[in-house]
Order: structure tokens, then C-alpha cells, then sequence
């Protein structure tokens, strides 16, 4: 492995002498320290929990103060915690940024490598949240997994009626809505009387009782009322889960630091006052208004489940990003800048796995449909520029507002989409009036007569 020393690269200040890198695997960790520390300066440990003490051991006894370790997938997770609880600063790196190695690519040379960029600072570390923000993180995502897991069985479920050919999903719009979980509970407790069935139908379903009792003539065999039976049963019992991880998740936010300063103005009315299927059980807007001090609904698109998913993906302070440019920069939603030979050859934004970023762009498409100053934008652009590229740039301005309403507290008030086309409409007028001037002619309004509306 062919290393790198301060005369060879004059211009290279060695930043961090005592740096370490570890080379993330799944059965084995390739750990490496400067030369000079130690005999053997790059040593393999297994990934059982006291070969992680041991390397903890060793970097500590080579004076070690700081490690980058680069891997995928979540095999770093175990090492991070541990080292990070024994006094360690550990970064974790992104291995597009490590990816070129000196000579062979084996993992001596990979954890060599990487320890010399790290001992002279040309490693940035991914976004790691506090202890706090982690565990909320963990039981968010652990969630909507359960709700993932639910909806697989009310597709079993709609399947099996089908099977059964009772058109339930053909005149109620959901069936896990009050008509149709109420019919399909008698079903499975053994009620076959269409009549009797279609008493159950709820006030608010907008077919009539008539329609529904035509609808749920069918063919009730065993095997398939079996079917039925044991995906309604799987669909309860994850449901009873999401109420214990509800009751995680109230915990984990009530245990948040507050990040508000001074007095918490007063709690706004809701936007929407109707509660949004797939909403925690507990006050979500309330508990995080009280946290941070704004109420992150009022930005349109941000429900309150959306926002708590949010604020668990970012957390609660966002001084790890200096702007809002670097926030939606690290999104992947802002234009690259791909220039060569002062010529721009890509603006197109980066691919991105994010979490925040995907749940950006869903609200981003909601608020496509609503009659606000961002919907009026998404239309416009994506009449002009197609709907992805749009939904990319109503996802940017959501973020935008999302960060300045956690880092400093603003509060967004929507002018609406009248006032946006109005502004738009005042851009347009004066491009139009600078390039007539530049031609030499002037534009003039028409007489109101001759206007076309």
C-alpha cells in the first residue's frame, strides 16, 4: 500500500496526526492508525460485540482521538455506538467521497487510504442526529414499516372478497372505513344475509343501502372466508402494534429538548381541522409545537404526521447546516453545478436515497392541487417544464421552510395563488418591457376595450 507523507504533498497540512479509520465490514472490521503508533498499524477485529471492546482497546492505547469509518448498509451501527460511548469522535463517511484508492483495492489498502485523508481533514462526515432524535428516528421508521405491513393484509382482504365476489371495494370507497370494516367483521363472525349486511352501511357512505346489499351476494366458500378471516386478524394485530409504537413514539418526543427560547407564542388553529388517516394517536402538533416553539403544520403540505417524520429525520437543531442552500443541497434537491472548462454541463439534482427528501416531494405533490402560492408554482412549472422537475422545485421550497421555521423560528403565512400569478404577471411584464427597450420600442397597455382578457 503506498502511503502519503507530508513532503511528498507540500501543500498538505497534516490536520489530525492521531486519526483512525476503520474499513466497515460484515464480518470483519479493518481498523488502521497512524504507522508510527504502532507495530502493526492496521489490524482486523470480527464484529461480535467484544472484538468491537477490543478495537475500542487498541485505538485507545495507540492514541487514537478521532475515527472516519466508511461502510453500507447499517453494519456500522454496533461500532459507531460503541466507540462513540468510549470518548471516540467517529465520522461516518459516504464511500463515493473515499472511493479512489491508491494500488490495489483490497481492505488494508482501503482503511490505509482513508485514514490519510482523514489525518489531513479531507473528509467530510455524513449527517449523524443526536441520541435523542435517533431513537425517535428508530420507532418513526420502525412505524411505517407496521403500516406497510398492515396494508399488504387489506389487499388479502379485498382479494379474498373478491374471490367471494362480494363488490365491497365497488361501493364504498375504502374498506377499511367504518361501512367496511363493520360489514366484513359480520362476514367473518359469520353473517351472510345481504339485508343485514347492508344495516351496517354508516350514514356518511354515499351508496345507498340498496346498492351495497346487491353488491354483497356472493359465493361465501370456506377456504375463502378462511382467507378473509386470517388477513382481518393480521391486519388488527398490526394495528395493535402501531398503537404500542404510538405510545413509543409520545414518549420519545415528550423526551426531546426543548429548543424554543423565551415564551412559546400560543398554539394556531389548525389548517385542517378534520384528523389525516395514518396519524399518530397522541397530539403530534401540539407536543411538537411545544418543543419548537412553531408550528411546523402551517407550512401547506406539512401534516402532522409528515412533519413529525420530518423533524425525526432532521432533528430538532439544523446548525449542522449553515443555510438553507446547504439544507436542500444535502436533500439532493437543488441544481448541481457540474461546470468543466467554464462550461455548465449538468444542473440536473443529484439521486438521492433520503428519507426527508422522498417525504419532501410527497408533500410537494399535495400541495400541487391546493389553491396556495406554491401550488400556483408547481402548476406553472409543470406546465412548462414537465411534472418530476416540478415536483423536485415545490419539494425545494417546502424545505426551505421547513429549515427557516426550525432554525429561526419564522412563521410562514401564505399569501395565496392569486398573489403569486399577480407577482408572476409584474416578472413577465418587465422582461417583455427590458427586451422592447433593448429592440428600441416601448410597450404600451392597451385601452381596456380592446383587452383581451
Amino acid at each position: 500500500m503506498t502511503t502519503i507523507t507530508p513532503g511528498d504533498h507540500p501543500d498538505l497540512k497534516l490536520v489530525n496526526p492521531k486519526a483512525a479509520a476503520i474499513d466497515i465490514g460484515s464480518t470483519m472490521h479493518m481498523a488502521a492508525v497512524n504507522p508510527e503508533a504502532s507495530d502493526t498499524p492496521v489490524r482486523p477485529f470480527g464484529t461480535f460485540t467484544q472484538d468491537l471492546h477490543d478495537m475500542a482497546d487498541w485505538l485507545k492505547a495507540c492514541g487514537v482521538t478521532s475515527i472516519a469509518m466508511e461502510s453500507t448498509g447499517v453494519y456500522w451501527i454496533p461500532a459507531f455506538e460503541i466507540l462513540e460511548a468510549r470518548g471516540f469522535e467517529v465520522v461516518l463517511v459516504n464511500a463515493r467521497y473515499a472511493k479512489n484508492v491508491l494500488n490495489r483495492k483490497t481492505d488494508v489498502s482501503d482503511a490505509g487510504w482513508l485514514r490519510q485523508l482523514h489525518s489531513y481533514g479531507l473528509l467530510r462526515g455524513s449527517f449523524r442526529p443526536d441520541a435523542e432524535i435517533a431513537t425517535l428516528r428508530a420507532y418513526t421508521r420502525q412505524r411505517e414499516r407496521l403500516i406497510e405491513y398492515a396494508a399488504a393484509h387489506i389487499q388479502h382482504m379485498q382479494k379474498a372478497l373478491m374471490e367471494m365476489n362480494l363488490q365491497l371495494h365497488h361501493v364504498v370507497s375504502d374498506i377499511t372505513g367504518a361501512t367496511g370494516m363493520r360489514i366484513i367483521r359480520a362476514i367473518v363472525a359469520g353473517e351472510r344475509d345481504p339485508e343485514i349486511l347492508a344495516g351496517f352501511r354508516n350514514v356518511r357512505c354515499h351508496a345507498s343501502a340498496e346498492v351495497i346489499k346487491a353488491a354483497l351476494v356472493g359465493n361465501d366458500r370456506d377456504e375463502h372466508v378462511f382467507a378473509l378471516t386470517q388477513s382481518l386478524e393480521l391486519y388488527d394485530f398490526y394495528h395493535a402494534k402501531i398503537e404500542d409504537c404510538d405510545r413509543k413514539l409520545e414518549a420519545a418526543v415528550a423526551a426531546l429538548t426543548i429548543k424554543a427560547q423565551g415564551n412559546i407564542p400560543p398554539l394556531p388553529k389548525a389548517r385542517v381541522k378534520r384528523k389525516q388517516a395514518g396519524t399518530p394517536s397522541f397530539d403530534v402538533r401540539a407536543a411538537l409545537h411545544g418543543i419548537l416553539g412553531t408550528d411546523l403544520t402551517q407550512i401547506h403540505g406539512l401534516g402532522p404526521s409528515l412533519a413529525l417524520k420530518l423533524v425525526a429525520e432532521c432533528g430538532t437543531d439544523l446548525r449542522a447546516w449553515k443555510s438553507a442552500k446547504h439544507f436542500t443541497s444535502w436533500l439532493c434537491l437543488a441544481p448541481g453545478n457540474k461546470i468543466s472548462g467554464g462550461k455548465l454541463l449538468s444542473s440536473r439534482t443529484r439521486r438521492s436515497s433520503s428519507r426527508a427528501a422522498a417525504l419532501l416531494r410527497l408533500a410537494a405533490t399535495t400541495i400541487g392541487r391546493s389553491d396556495t402560492t406554491w401550488g400556483a408554482f408547481y402548476r406553472r412549472l409543470s406546465a412548462r417544464i414537465g411534472k418530476q422537475k416540478a415536483v423536485t422545485a415545490t419539494a425545494r421550497k417546502i424545505a426551505v421552510l421547513f429549515y427557516n421555521a426550525i432554525r429561526f423560528g419564522i412563521t410562514y403565512r401564505d399569501p395565496g395563488a392569486a398573489a403569486y400569478e399577480e407577482r408572476h404577471r409584474g416578472r413577465v411584464l418587465a422582461n417583455l418591457q427590458r427586451r422592447a427597450k433593448t429592440l428600441g420600442f416601448a410597450l404600451a397597455p392597451l385601452p381596456d376595450s380592446e383587452a383581451v382578457s
